[in-house]
């Protein structure tokens, strides 16, 4: 090998287990390279993940890679990069995986900066379902990033390196990747806590914050100072950075990012639930405070629609009062538009006290709750009580006794199980989330691993017979027949078997049975059928002389009636007229057609005078929605004119204002969900735009203060600054304004920058 040359690169074209063919290196990280190579036995592209041959060395390494890379492979589900195989061959200790077509999430973000709100839901719902997935069978990522999370071209996401992390939390070292991987743990893995399902939740809440700012919450220098943000500081709320997420997903995005593990979501599940009534209506808003009985005094601070509903203010009445209120501001605005906010300090302190005294109130209950409970603590209590901790999932070998001083943590029974994996608790009692008293005995049940059996002798028995042995096993496993003839055996008796007699099964384990098909019997090649059309695969298993059987169709991105199975593998020889059965995609999610939700209402307005048309519209799947504004003048479709397009969120309009006339307009709402598509036009908006008055000049008096100061005075007609501010002498005369107006406007005297006399003014008179 030349000096300085990659050791891994050998590697390439090289064949591993006489099955993969290694093609090229397309990725290097801390503890492993990925390559790209083709299964041959089933002749598909797949991803092999090889452990640094400095790493293979390690036996303990070894064994928790084939461990955990075991038990994840036992994950089924869209939103989770599939594992095929763990295998250890020509010295090198390796996972086969899915073959992903697509690029990072951090890349997607490096590409495109600050994502769209809907776009981030999208991705993020689909990181928790595979979440959700791998939690309830007992597996934790601990390594949540954009850099582990796949976009595919049609949008969809999947999940990459479950268990990973674990792994290489055995070697106790600090990658080149713990920059990059310190920005998304939780507290308490900086703090080499405990860990659970919660720790992933933290860590997709910090990928949601930097897909909706373009950042994530911390930085520093060093992988230490950012770790201890994560444990000790307060990010900066999303909304400050990007105003446009609302406020229901920053509440999602925060709650998942809660310090103290206890008062975050507490499954995947849970966060979905929010995650889909946030998607139904992005209106929607969370008290996660009332779920905990707390309150929020950071928000309370900062947030002025904010009022807990434990100190008696019911939420529906503050709703209510803010929209008159906002239909007050709405008629109010015109006259304030450009107005100097005279009484803006005496509201600031208005709310300073409100603020202060809810405080106080929320302070003196919290002492006299103190209070109350230690006085009837001491009374009655003749025994305390504590909250039982959650344990179902974790490794045993990994629970410290010690952190949890007010129970004693047993061992009741190892069970043997297919779905969670050797070392990890499958169920406690008691249950977690239950109050006790301090010193109950916590007894867990812990995994031994996989069910296995032993492979039985089946050389020389007939295909039945061996078939009648696989069945009787206590584990199931997939039976695979291949037919090669022979002089030396029967017709129909069994030749080999892989794995052979005497080796261990575990379930899901698939066994080759070889058969004999005598001398006499023709084999046919089975031909390659996945990815062609129904009609195509039928039509090739008619040529090669087997039988085409049952087509069942199932959920895919693929186009409609494309092959995405088939019940005997490619290139493996059968006896002639054999069935295959076959497996067809449904077609990709068809786009739903958008809901109007609301659109502004019919409007008159003046010559050049300024009208903002909008619409608000939703949908019930992933789609995004785009807008187009036409305007018509006639009232009809055909024949309008666009007045502007975007691709998404442009959901207002600017009306063209500078020509008298009816018009009328409506918005064009499309849904896009991959290569689909549905549209829906608004109802009309009559808008008609009428001549202006003229304009009149009036003079008007005002009386000044007899306070013997010099005032400066500004004058506002219908809220929009008349002249230059300008300077009256001290003494209380009256003095003379000509101010300009059409119809009954206000005008507003205001010196020194506060308010001091205003008027209404008739300007269709002169004088």
């Amino acid at each position: 090998m030349e000096e300085g040359a990659n050791p891994m690169d050998q590697y390439i074209g090289k064949l591993l287990d006489n099955r993969y063919e290694i093609l090229e290196v397309i990725g290097t990280g801390g503890m492993a390279v990925v390559y790209k190579a083709r299964c041959n036995r089933l002749n598909r592209l797949v991803a092999i993940k090889a452990l640094k041959q400095e790493l293979s060395q390690d036996e303990e390494f070894r064994r928790r890679f084939y461990a955990e890379s075991q038990a994840v492979a036992m994950l089924s589900h869209p939103n989770i990069v599939s594992v095929y195989d763990v295998a250890h061959s020509d010295g090198l200790d390796y996972i086969v995986m899915e073959l992903i077509d697509g690029i990072t999430l951090k890349q997607y973000m490096e590409q495109k900066g600050q994502l769209n709100w809907r776009e981030a839901l999208h991705f993020a719902t689909q990181i928790a379902k595979a979440l959700e997935h791998a939690h309830s069978r007992g597996i934790v990522h601990r390594d949540i990033k954009p850099h582990n999370i796949m976009i595919l071209k049609d949008g969809s996401v999947k999940v990459a390196d479950f268990g990973i992390a674990r792994i290489s939390s055995a070697q106790n070292t600090l990658t080149r990747e713990a920059l990059g991987s310190v920005h998304y743990i939780s507290p308490e893995q900086a703090k080499g806590a405990h860990v659970d399902a919660r720790s992933d939740l933290y860590s997709l809440g910090v990928v949601m914050y930097e897909m909706l700012t373009g950042r994530p919450p911390f930085d520093g220098d060093t992988p230490v100072s950012v770790a201890i943000q994560h444990i000790n500081a307060t990010p900066v709320l999303p909304r400050e950075l990007n105003p446009n997420i609302p406020l229901g997903l920053e509440q999602i995005t925060m709650h998942a990012m809660t310090a103290d593990l206890n008062k975050r979501y507490k499954s995947a599940t849970e966060m979905l639930a929010d995650l889909e009534e946030f998607r139904k209506d992005p209106n929607t808003t969370f008290d996660f405070t009332h779920r905990q009985g707390g309150i929020d005094m950071e928000r309370l601070l900062h947030d002025p629609d904010y009022l807990p509903k434990s100190l008696g203010v019911s939420a529906a009445k503050n709703r209510a009062k803010k929209a008159i209120a906002g239909k007050k501001q709405e008629r109010e605005a015109p006259k304030a538009q450009n107005a100097p906010k005279a009484d803006a300090p005496e509201k600031r302190g208005s709310r300073i006290a409100v603020i202060a005294g809810i405080v106080c109130i929320a302070l003196a209950l919290c002492g006299i709750g103190y209070f109350l409970y230690s006085y009837l603590s001491d009374l009655f209590a003749t025994t305390k009580e504590d909250v039982v901790p959650s344990f179902v999932g974790a490794y045993y070998e990994d629970i410290d006794a010690s952190q949890y001083p007010n129970f004693k943590i047993e061992v009741g029974d190892w069970r043997t199980s297919d779905s969670v994996e050797y070392g990890r608790v499958i169920s406690q009692t008691p249950d977690a989330e239950r109050t006790v008293k301090v010193g109950t005995t916590i007894l867990l049940t812990v995994s031994s691993g996989v069910s296995s059996d032993t492979m039985p002798p089946l050389v020389n028995q007939t295909v039945q017979a061996a078939q009648t042995a696989l069945n009787a096993l206590s584990v199931q496993v997939t039976v695979n027949i291949e037919y090669e003839t022979s002089t030396t055996f029967t017709d129909g008796y069994v030749m080999a078997t892989d794995p052979a007699a005497g080796e261990t099964l575990t379930a899901g384990q698939t066994v080759t049975l070889t058969v004999c098909a005598g001398a006499g019997v023709e084999l046919v090649k089975v031909p390659a059928l996945q990815g062609e059309t129904v009609d195509e695969a039928i039509a090739d298993i008619k040529d090669a002389g087997l039988e085409p059987g049952q087509v069942r169709y199932v959920e895919s991105d693929l186009p409609k009636d494309t092959v995405t199975y088939q019940s005997v593998d490619a290139g493996e020889q059968v006896k002639a007229g054999t069935v295959i059965n076959l497996q067809a995609s449904k077609g990709p999610e068809q786009a739903r057609t958008p809901f109007v939700r609301s659109v502004s209402q019919d409007a008159e307005v003046g010559l050049n005078e300024e009208l903002t048309l909008r619409v608000e519209a939703e949908t019930s799947d992933n789609g995004t929605l785009s807008y187009a504004w036409y305007v018509s003048e006639n009232g009809s479709v055909d024949g309008a004119s666009l007045v502007s397009r975007s691709a998404e969120d442009n959901d207002s309009c600017i009306v063209d204002t500078s020509r008298t006339g009816t018009f009328y307009y409506f918005c064009k709402i499309t849904n896009t969900l991959g290569d689909a598509t549905e549209s829906v036009n608004s109802p009309m908006i009559e808008v008609v735009v009428g001549p202006s008055n003229d304009t009149v000049d009036k003079v008007i008096y005002v009386t000044m203060p007899s306070d013997g100061r010099t005032h400066t005075v500004t004058v506002y007609v219908a809220g929009v600054q008349q002249m230059e501010p300008f300077e009256v002498e001290a003494g209380g005369v009256q003095i003379p304004i000509q101010v300009s107006g059409s119809g009954e406007q206000n005008v507003d005297i205001y010196l020194d920058g506060s308010l001091y006399d205003s008027q209404l003014v008739d300007f269709t008179t002169v004088g």
